[in-house]
């Protein structure tokens, strides 16, 4: 029953998320979610455990070149919001889409309110990684961030190889490893636009800040981050 029941979902994601929200409403969830909040390094939004006045960058930006401008989060990637992320990823479950699409723009609100874009653009996945799993998360996200902002999406970048599963990876192997990975989607204009790029966990930032270095190489005057949850 589980492959006619995996192609039933992925039928149903090809035809369109009404349809699927209208069959498989999101379940209630239970459980700790932990908000990210100050005090937090202004670049990468790290948390910070203790008092501390004023702004500061934490020592993982500290003599590394950052291409964007800052990340930011609605949750930190604990308790019931990693369970979430990792079974709309993971285990199929694309009903969870709402809910998640909820958080970022919640997150949006907190941190960018004040800000405007020109563009969204959602981080890519390698064409192999999205056949295994029907869709691709970021964009997904940045479709409802789309939608609420009226900023359109623009699938700007895409997955040169498949960069694996980073999660099992330590901080400086993750840099190493999406170095060159990702590379300009078509011929879009860049130029002098300011771009909201979208993924749904920040750990490290060696996955957006690849993307940005593209973006920034292209012309964009300024790249953005946000996602759901804070590594």
């Amino acid at each position: 029953m589980r492959p006619c029941f995996d192609a039933a979902i992925l039928g149903l994601t090809r035809l369109g998320s009404p349809l699927l929200d209208l069959f498989f409403p999101v379940p209630e969830l239970r459980g700790e979610r932990c908000l990210l909040e100050e005090p937090f390094c202004e670049r990468c939004g790290h948390p910070y455990w203790g008092e501390i006045d004023g702004p500061f960058r934490c020592t993982n930006c500290g003599g590394r070149v950052c291409h964007y401008a800052k990340a930011r989060a609605q949750y930190l990637n604990r308790g019931a919001v990693r369970e979430a992320v990792h079974a709309f990823k993971y285990a199929g479950e694309y009903w969870l889409r709402r809910m998640l699409g909820e958080w970022i723009v919640e997150g949006f609100e907190r941190h960018y309110a004040d800000m405007a874009f020109d563009m969204i653009v959602p981080v890519p996945l390698h064409p192999s990684r999205f056949r295994w799993r029907g869709f691709n998360q970021a964009e997904e996200l940045a479709k409802v961030l789309s939608s609420r902002m009226g900023v359109p999406l623009v699938r700007g970048l895409r997955r040169l190889r498949d960069t694996g599963v980073q999660a099992a990876m330590g901080r400086r192997e993750r840099w190493t490893n999406v170095r060159g990975a990702f590379g300009l989607a078509g011929s879009g204009a860049y130029r002098d636009t300011r771009v909201l790029l979208v993924d749904d966990v920040f750990t490290t930032g060696s996955t957006v800040n690849e993307c940005a270095r593209q973006l920034r190489r292209a012309g964009a005057l300024s790249v953005h981050v946000i996602a759901v949850a804070r590594g």
